[in-house]
């Protein structure tokens, strides 16, 4: 009887992704192409070594307002999801509100906070917020309508409060759904930031790549995209790992 080899899952992404490295360095290795135009990966490599006392800096502003805009989403989103299903009139007039704003670009919306509020951090975590807030909102609504109506039914019995049945029931039925929101929103809340910075700021990744295209440093501005890349599937992956942490139950055999 053969016997079949487990292979860990994150191996053949991982393969799959030093396949392309490789491909890309010989194909920039046979091709005669500028590398203004396309840098090979060592030349990526070699500029990221370069540049590695100043990269921690933009790195870390980045980081922050992503990390800011992302909790400022959660802590307004998820009691806002909560006073939307349990309040029809809310629902009525909040909840379209919302579908208009977020159907408006946020590259557009990043220039008016530099206006009404000036440069700073706070205009790159309101649009992080702006970014990441509807995913949220949306997840946690529908996660909390999804419940069972066999489970409703059940706690209705016992004679539960409409407290004890969110708390017991609701609740703990929606993290899931929370929880896919959250990932949604967090390669969002990444792609925000640099919205922000885009727009308006002296500092961070965004700002980074849009100095270095000025300058035609093609090598830097792919570098500042690689660590970004990086950067949105670490806070992925830890909100996988949070979510497995908290909600085992719901995870699959």
């Amino acid at each position: 009887m053969t016997r079949q080899v487990a292979v860990p899952q994150w191996s053949v992404p991982v393969l799959t992704m030093i396949a392309l490295v490789v491909a890309w360095q010989a194909f920039t290795a046979l091709f005669p192409i500028p590398t203004w135009l396309l840098p090979s990966p060592v030349a990526i490599a070699n500029v990221t070594a370069q540049w590695q006392q100043q990269l921690p800096l933009h790195i870390g502003v980045t980081l922050y307002e992503t990390l800011a805009g992302f909790l400022l989403a959660i802590a307004v989103g998820v009691p806002l999801a909560v006073l939307i299903v349990f309040s029809p009139f809310l629902a009525q007039t909040i909840y379209p509100i919302l579908i208009v704003l977020q159907s408006v670009p946020k590259v557009a919306i990043a220039p008016l906070l530099l206006v009404w509020i000036g440069y700073g951090e706070l205009p790159k975590i309101l649009v992080v917020f702006l970014v990441a807030f509807f995913p949220i909102v949306v997840s946690t609504a529908t996660g909390l309508i999804a419940v069972e109506p066999d489970m409703l039914d059940m706690v209705r019995s016992l004679s539960a409060t409409r407290l004890q049945t969110f708390v017991k029931l609701r609740f703990p039925s929606a993290m899931p759904h929370i929880f896919v929101g959250l990932k949604v929103a967090i390669t969002l809340a990444v792609v925000g930031a640099v919205i922000g910075e885009f727009v308006g700021s002296d500092r961070g990744l965004g700002y980074l790549i849009l100095v270095s295209t000025a300058q035609i440093n093609t090598p830097l501005a792919f570098s500042s995209m690689v660590i970004l890349s990086i950067m949105s599937i670490v806070l992925f992956y830890g909100l996988e790992a949070l979510e497995r942490l908290v909600i085992p139950w719901a995870q699959d055999d």
